[in-house]
């Protein structure tokens, strides 16, 4: 797409002015065409538009008819058919019936000397043979640009019937429904689930055990897995709440905000670099990474948590996490030198209506952009709207700098920033008090050079001057002194960032009267369409927003804080929908609605659409509290099921749609390295602050265009912290995170997609971090049961899959272990590291259940 909108931009220049035949061209026989029934055109056709009338209309015609219609020339549109069907003032334009001999043909032939278009000059013949064709062939021309009522026969377009579509429909309390199992039902979210498997005839499965359930539970909410201890802990609290509390202590751990955070942190295509060939640095974007985890630790309500990305810097005071939160904004690709600036411009723009209306709204506006969606009841004018409301963003950068104005805000408290200040401010005016000397002592000596000298030192050749003539002339006490101002001078110039200063990626550097917004003609921002202003999707029915004038002192528009408004709020049908299904997706696996991240038609249908709106409603409903939600799911039946099939089940439900068992699942590619370095001893759990820096095969650094470019590998126990704080850089990141298919950082990622691959099994086996990792394990195993192999395995048994092995699995392990020593000649801790590895390796250990 992004080629053909080049293709097309490139032909811009338009000329013309198809003056006189121009006009409106309006004629009631016109006027009956167009109420005709929407012609069917072929794809052939079309692309023939699209590839080559298209480019011939934009460079000789659109200019004066149709790239902007408040401004057409003569009232006639050559951008929809209908207009050049109902034609200007001078009459209809084509004539379907007699192609030959329609206007539009006899005005670019120069026949009429009345009416000759372009008035610039005639174009070439073989553009005029491509309009003749056209011409002849009906004028065929894709969906979006039929016009008026023939575009109402398509997709697209806004009517009553799209407005009932059940994502658009407000989010309401369903009654819950009644069940024969009612014992079973231990929260409302189970008389959902088990009125559909009633009506099926199906029956759920037994619980999960115990020592499954605490696993289970421990990976969802905080990405690690429970020690030893603390399974045998809640397999011997009998206790009736015993489940509760270990829910309530999960959910109050730190690390539970580092494992939801990183599930946001797919959403909003987190990364720490710019991406394209050079992939320079995104300052500072470890504070957004940082004010996620807290977000969800400190169980900051979820309305709150949209508004503060969206609108952060417009929130009055001084809020730092408010203005951290708008890195969001910053997070995607950047282009540090476009081939053309002014679509790289608009891609930012999109990149950031994809995020908002995918991670926040579960909606493809991004479809729109060239084109009604061919899906959704979203015209291109949608899709704009929202693009206005963004405007007051100015680019990532103006230029090469990563350090933009435009990008980076100071956070520093009010009281330390006042102290740098007024550092700042001394250490200026000091180093104004020695350029005033150094400058004295420099004319001292040029008053004594020749006068092409003193000449050349009062424009730009001066440094050269002073480097070459002055500096050798200065003798004794003189040039000591000057040498030591010089230095003076270069200390105060160095320190550029005050002591103490806080910066944060970010939005600043606002419009505080945007441009206006145009719809572009296939997306190109060459050829600008109608004028919009904010607005909201037009299915929903909503009036136009109120954006008031910005305040005396205001720095930005003030139009994102009402866009957040609106998706914040309760009466969103939307926003509430989307995050509790990402919730339930999150602990089952996979989402009510399958496609997170698309509720339209493109997408899924929800499998128990009573279940998601009550669930959105609970959200509202309890304050957008998340840690609330994650209760009430975790507390179901449903939710402590065991994974075990069952074959009547399997095959009525084989894809468990009815959620009759849970489904197992594998560790995600943080989960198997975070759990690799826990049970070796070697996880570090410190933290938040700027990113570490994993140790990384020279292999594949190697692999770089300049090999260890931008990877400063951190000292082992900083580079053995969570995988969350590991840099994320675009074109060189963690091989076993990637190998275990953490997501391309790129675009939104709704869900990650698990793939069985044999990379994995050998990147486990023979990767230079499992087999560390497996020595480290072997000697944690030496110290906690020295010169007891039996006891050596049952806990290395315990550590990996947190059960207790049987004695015929530790008598099997231990012939293994000898067989090692005996048969290939191992050491006693060469071969406990091949057991090490092994157990690394185990299924057990990287699926749940």
């Amino acid at each position: 797409m992004t080629s053909r909108i080049s293709r097309t931009l490139a032909l811009t220049g338009f000329a013309a002015a198809l003056v006189a035949f121009a006009g409106g061209f309006r004629s009631r026989a016109a006027d009956d065409k167009a109420a005709e029934p929407a012609p069917k055109f072929t794809a052939a056709q079309v692309n023939f538009y699209e590839k080559e009338v298209l480019p011939v209309l934009t460079q000789h015609c659109l200019k004066c008819h149709g790239a902007d219609p408040a401004k057409l020339k003569g009232e006639f549109n050559l951008a929809t058919r209908k207009g050049v069907l109902a034609g200007g003032e001078s009459g209809p334009a084509v004539d379907l019936k007699a192609p030959a001999d329609s206007l539009l043909l006899k005005t670019i032939h120069y026949k009429d000397d009345a009416a000759k278009m372009p008035p610039k000059g005639k174009m070439p013949d073989k553009d005029i043979a491509i309009i003749e064709r056209w011409v002849k062939e009906g004028l065929p021309v894709p969906a979006d640009r039929l016009g008026g009522a023939e575009k109402a026969a398509h997709k697209g377009v806004v009517t009553e019937e799209a407005k009932k579509y059940w994502a658009y429909q407000p989010v309401t309390r369903p009654a819950v429904p009644a069940v024969k199992d009612a014992g079973w039902v231990k929260t409302p979210i189970d008389a959902f689930v088990l009125a559909k498997l009633e009506a099926k005839g199906l029956k759920p499965v037994a619980p999960a055990e115990k020592a499954a359930l605490i696993r289970r539970a421990t990976y969802d909410l905080t990405g690690l897995p429970p020690s030893p201890e603390e399974v045998d802990a809640f397999v011997a609290d009998r206790s009736p709440d015993a489940y509760e509390k270990l829910i309530d202590r999960l959910l109050a751990s730190p690390h539970y905000g580092e494992k939801w955070g990183r599930h946001w942190l797919d959403v909003v295509r987190f990364a720490e670099t710019n991406g394209y060939e050079r992939d320079g640095p995104k300052p500072f974007a470890w504070r957004y990474r940082d004010y996620v985890i807290k977000s969800f630790n400190d169980d900051k309500p979820y309305d709150q948590f949209v508004k503060e990305q969206l609108a952060g810097d417009e929130v009055p005071g001084y809020n730092p996490d408010a203005v951290i939160a708008t890195g969001f904004y910053r997070l995607g690709i950047w282009d540090d030198e476009p081939a053309d600036p002014l679509l790289a411009v608009f891609d930012g723009y999109d990149d950031i209506v994809s995020t908002v209306g995918q991670g926040f709204l579960g909606t493809t506006f991004n479809c729109a952009r060239c084109h009604d969606h061919k899906a959704d009841p979203i015209p291109a004018a949608d899709y704009y709207k929202l693009v206005a409301f963004f405007r007051d963003i100015k680019p990532y950068s103006e230029n090469r700098d990563v350090r933009s104005a435009n990008s980076l805000s100071d956070i520093t408290p009010p009281e330390q920033r006042a102290k740098y200040e007024e550092d700042l401010k001394k250490r200026m005016a000091r180093a104004a008090e020695i350029k005033k000397l150094m400058e004295e002592i420099e004319e001292n000596v040029i008053k004594t050079l020749p006068a092409e000298d003193q000449r050349a030192s009062e424009g730009p050749d001066r440094p050269q001057v002073i480097e070459r003539k002055v500096v050798p002339a200065l003798k004794g006490a003189v040039k000591d002194g000057y040498a030591a101002l010089k230095s003076e001078r270069a200390e105060l110039e160095k320190r550029t960032r005050p002591a103490g200063q806080q910066l944060a990626l970010s939005v600043n550097n606002c419009e505080r009267t945007p441009p206006t917004t145009h719809i572009l003609v296939r997306g190109s921002p060459q050829a600008k369409g109608k004028e919009v202003k904010p607005g909201f999707p037009e299915v929903l029915g909503l009036p136009e927003p109120e954006i008031a004038p910005p305040k005396p002192g205001q720095k930005s528009s003030g139009r994102r804080t009402v866009l957040a408004n609106w998706i914040a709020s309760k009466d969103n049908p939307l926003t509430a929908r989307v995050m509790a299904n990402r919730v339930w997706q999150y602990h089952f696996g996979r989402g009510i609605v399958d496609s997170a991240n698309d509720f339209g038609k493109l997408g899924s249908a929800p499998t128990h659409p009573e279940l998601l709106d009550w669930l959105a409603q609970e959200l509202t409903g309890g304050e957008w509290k998340l840690k609330r939600l994650h209760k009430l799911i975790m507390m179901s039946s449903v939710y402590q099921l065991s994974a075990r099939a069952d074959a009547g089940n399997l095959k009525a439900d084989p894809a468990n749609n009815l959620l009759w068992r849970f489904n197992m699942r594998r560790l995600s590619g943080e989960e198997v390295r975070d759990s690799i370095l826990a049970v070796s001893g070697a996880l570090n759990l410190k933290m938040g602050g700027p990113s570490t820096y994993p140790k990384i095969p020279k292999e594949v650094l190697a692999g770089q265009s300049v090999p260890g470019q931008g990877w400063p590998t951190s000292p082992p126990d900083e580079g053995n912290r969570r995988s969350v704080y590991a840099h994320v850089k675009r074109s060189l990141r963690v091989p076993i995170l990637v190998g275990f298919d953490q997501p391309d950082p790129d675009s939104s990622c709704p869900v990650r997609y698990v793939t069985t691959v044999p990379t994995q099994s050998l990147g486990l086996l023979n990767g230079e971090f499992a087999n560390e990792q497996a020595e480290a394990f072997a000697k944690r195993l030496q110290k906690e049961a020295p010169d007891n192999v039996a006891a050596q395995i049952a806990r290395a048994v315990r550590l990996t899959t947190g059960r207790v092995p049987s004695a015929d699995e530790v008598k099997a392990d231990a012939a293994f272990i000898a067989q090692l020593k005996e048969k290939h000649k191992l050491s006693d801790a060469q071969a406990l590291t091949r057991y090490a590895l092994l157990c690394l390796n185990a299924n057990e250990f990287v699926y749940l259940d």
